[in-house]
């Protein structure tokens, strides 16, 4: 029997990222493994001033919970690293993202992950009708 597959849904503190863990929850269908979600806070940075992106948080929360998905909130300066630490301690065989706006920095984002976990299949999931 192979082993499970099981996938991580990279979100930022925006409702939008919603979009993301539904598809999420496909794949997991498809492959019957199991779904996580992570979002990682700088340290510096403190939801806790800013009520809506501490409210956005608690609304992808409730829908990580009914997709049956835990919601881990992690700070570290490292992002790129604790997803990486993430990925290995949890046997996450996909990754799941949304493509950054104007191809700006999160795409060295997208290459630092996939020069650093190179067994894992990230999906990019092109951002919604935004134009």
């Amino acid at each position: 029997m192979s082993s499970p597959e099981n996938i991580l849904v990279c979100v930022t503190q925006q409702i939008t990222c919603e979009r993301l863990i539904l598809k999420a929850a496909d794949l997991r269908n498809e492959l019957r493994g199991e779904l996580f979600v992570i979002h990682v806070a700088k340290n510096e940075w403190n939801f806790l001033d800013n009520i809506k992106e501490g409210e956005a948080l608690e609304y992808l929360f409730k829908i990580s919970k009914s997709v049956g998905a835990n919601l881990s909130v992690l700070k570290s300066d490292n992002i790129v690293q604790t997803i990486v630490d993430f990925v290995n301690e949890n046997k996450i065989t996909h990754i799941v993202m949304g493509e950054s706006p104007n191809d700006h920095k999160e795409n060295n984002f997208y290459n630092e992950l996939k020069s650093l976990l190179n067994k894992v299949e990230i999906h990019v999931i092109p951002q919604a009708g935004i134009g």
